[in-house]
């Protein structure tokens, strides 16, 4: 704002009082210029025509055949004087500067028969637009143009006549001279009024003006500009003071919109700040939600530092703030261990919390029941789970209980992807057998089960879709062969070291891609008696 502001040197209302100075300067100028030319012109004709009416009166009193005999003999008599008395007499009365009768000839000088500051037969150059001259005498007609010279005699413009006798002859030429004194004295008279006159109009025009623009125009516009600038420097805050805008025009809808856009944005900013208070209310609470979800798995390890005959690691990555994975060890007697892992269909707050009821389950049927059997466990728990699951959630399930003393195990597929296992010395495989439906997708499902047998030394991985189904940015999977790979890298690493090396693997081939899906692994590592040779 500050450098807008010292980029901007003039406002509209010095940019609107300068515009109109000048434009009243440039009209008052092209007033007088045009003014004096036209002025010029109508003077020049004025005085012009006067000196012809001049010249036609005396036409009419003076004995034209005596011109006549004055320019053949160049002898004056009786009836001269007469004629050079009555002459200067209307030389004088007229203004005229001068008055003068004379013959032109073709070397450009005139011999005047009459002249009243020199003598008959006197001869002079002709300073005057001599063809106009010339043809006024050798074919008897008025001249078209203003005959305007400069002499030695002054600034003058001349009326020229013919002088005819009376047999139509042109006998010479009858001169009324005006001095151009008079003509440029009326026009700077004029100019100087018109100047006056101008300016008068012109300022009171130039003040009503921009009385007007600045009631119409540049205060609306200072008033839209003041409260644009006041809304963003006082947190979007409306004064509303755009409404005393009532121009019936452009501007008064331009400040309507400005009006109702500024309150629409503080309402906006004011559901944004409801929104982000309830945002980080829901949060916080999200933020809770996943300390819990984290609290309910088990997360020391090694969980059972006195037991020998196995090792356990597991780890699980929500895709959201909570999860629906979920995995989960315990013993179910002193030679008996549960193994659990499962995946929610859903993310989220819902999915969380029907994991927490599965979860919950699982553990609360396999350490009460009659029979530890995985089978009979999930069927009772899905049973539990079809009631009143009108969400229509399920949730798939792979449990297993091993017998620590003597590597044989029991386990419960529901839907769940195929566990990855190493015999002692050897590579991850898959273990592919048939599953049963998930639990909760159906009421009085029979789930089937098949026993494996653990030696010293092997390992069984078990995980949710999130680790095969991790996709980057090509939208290409990570798939079992890429989980395979992982594992087989380190396959003789401590379960953490292992499941750790998987997640950064994961991680490599994602890069940038946001997770879709919660990732969640278990390793479980089978020692025997002996315990783990260190």
């Amino acid at each position: 704002m500050n450098k807008l502001k010292s980029r901007i040197k003039w406002g509209l209302n010095k940019k609107s009082l300068t515009a109109i100075t000048i434009f009243t300067l440039l009209v008052s100028s092209l007033m007088c210029v045009g003014g004096s030319l036209f002025f010029d012109r109508a003077i020049e004709e004025l005085y012009n025509e006067r000196g012809y009416v001049v010249a036609n009166i005396i036409l009419e009193h003076i004995d034209h055949d005596k011109i006549a005999e004055y320019a053949t003999t160049w002898k004056a008599d009786d009836y001269y004087e007469e004629m050079a008395e009555y002459l200067r007499t209307i030389q004088q009365c007229s203004d005229a500067a001068y008055i003068y009768i004379g013959i032109p000839y073709e070397d450009r000088t005139i011999r005047y028969i009459y002249d009243s500051g020199s003598e008959i037969g006197f001869t002079d150059p002709i300073s005057a637009p001599f063809d106009e001259i010339w043809r006024a005498y050798t074919e008897g007609v008025k001249p078209e143009s203003y005959l305007v010279r400069k002499s030695k005699y002054g600034y003058l413009t001349s009326s020229c006549l013919p002088v005819k006798d009376s047999s139509g002859s042109v006998a010479a030429l009858l001169f009324v001279d005006t001095d151009m004194k008079i003509i440029l004295s009326s026009l700077r008279g004029y100019v100087f009024n018109m100047i006056v006159t101008a300016v008068i109009l012109l300022t009171v025009f130039s003040v009503l003006h921009w009385y007007y623009m600045n009631r119409s125009l540049i205060h609306p516009l200072r008033l839209i500009k003041e409260n644009v600038q006041n809304f963003a420097s006082n947190n979007a805050e409306n004064d509303n003071t755009l409404c005393s805008i009532k121009s019936d025009d452009e501007l008064a809808e331009l400040a309507a919109s400005i009006n109702k856009m500024e309150n629409d944005i503080a309402e906006y900013i004011n559901d944004i700040r409801v929104i982000t208070a309830e945002k980080e209310r829901i949060g916080a609470e999200l933020d809770v939600a996943r300390r819990i979800q984290a609290d309910m798995l088990p997360r020391t390890f090694p969980p059972y530092p006195d037991r020998k005959e196995f090792d356990i690691y597991a780890l699980m990555t929500p895709a959201k703030e909570v999860g629906g994975d979920f995995y989960d060890f315990f013993f179910v007697d002193n030679d008996h261990i549960a193994l659990v892992i499962a995946d929610v269909s859903g993310k989220g707050v819902p999915a969380a919390l029907f994991m927490v009821i599965t979860k919950t389950l699982i553990k609360y049927r396999t350490l009460t029941g009659d029979t530890i059997s995985p089978a009979d466990i999930l069927e009772d728990v899905n049973n539990r789970l079809c009631e009143g699951n009108d969400e229509g959630f399920f949730v798939t399930v792979w449990l297993g209980i091993v017998e620590i003393s003597t590597g044989k195990g029991v386990a419960a597929n529901a839907g769940h992807e195929h566990p990855a296992l190493k015999r002692s010395g050897g590579r991850y495989e898959l273990s592919i057998y048939k599953h049963s439906p998930a639990v909760a997708a159906m009421e009085k499902t029979v789930f089937s089960e098949h026993e494996f047998k653990l030696e010293p030394g092997d390992s069984f991985f078990v995980y949710t879709d999130g680790v095969p189904e991790a996709t980057n940015a090509g939208s290409e999977m990570f798939g079992t062969e890429g989980m395979l790979k992982a594992l087989n890298e380190l396959p003789d690493a401590d379960t953490e070291t292992l499941l750790k090396h998987v997640r950064k693997e994961i991680d490599l081939f994602v890069d940038e891609a946001p997770q879709f899906d919660d990732i969640t692994m278990l390793e479980f590592r089978y020692y025997g008696k002996e315990g783990r040779r260190r």
